[in-house]
């Protein structure tokens, strides 16, 4: 009875999020910004809808564009796909490989950086996002946490930008 329950319990686990809103969670606008103020870096989710959920990513340094990325989860005929395109480069597709009700891991061993994806809620307004992989070598795992952004248009009030919630969400916890 043991084996079986926990079979049961392992499955479940793997298989929550095969469906593309069970990955609603990740929706809104989230940004942090490092403490000195000077790189600012924002994802913006949408809902899902028709299989898919779409993104943007942006980072500022020094008030200039650094990066960005389009992003995309699709359903396809073998599961979840996490798509990237960094700059707007051919897109590399990442597969769903486990997920839970707040967190998803999405997967591909044959990219070099990063061969892993991750993304977990931390409490209702607070996005943690982890990539991990080989870079020159060696492994490496980078983590970032993200508030979200609680203003509808877009715009704030706050020192740097948008994702100025970050210090300032520190200062009232």
């Amino acid at each position: 009875m043991k084996k079986f329950f926990l079979l049961t319990s392992m499955t479940a686990l793997s298989c929550f999020g095969s469906n593309i809103a069970d990955l609603s969670w990740m929706t809104g606008k989230w940004g942090s910004e490092s403490p000195n103020g000077k790189v600012v870096a924002e994802e913006h989710w949408i809902s899902p809808s028709g299989g898919m959920m779409l993104a943007v990513s942006r980072t500022v340094v020094d008030g200039r564009v650094a990066e960005f990325e389009f992003l995309r989860i699709e359903t396809r005929a073998d599961g979840l796909y996490y798509v990237a395109q960094p700059g707007g480069k051919p897109p590399v597709s990442f597969k769903l490989t486990k997920s839970t009700k707040d967190s998803a891991v999405f997967e591909n061993p044959q990219h070099d950086h990063p061969k892993i994806i991750e993304y977990r809620l931390d409490g209702p307004d607070v996005l943690v996002a982890a990539i991990e992989g080989d870079e020159s070598g060696k492994h490496k795992r980078s983590v970032f946490r993200f508030v979200r952004l609680k203003d509808a248009a877009g715009t704030s009030p706050l020192r740097h930008g948008p994702a100025a919630a970050t210090s300032r969400d520190r200062a009232e916890r």
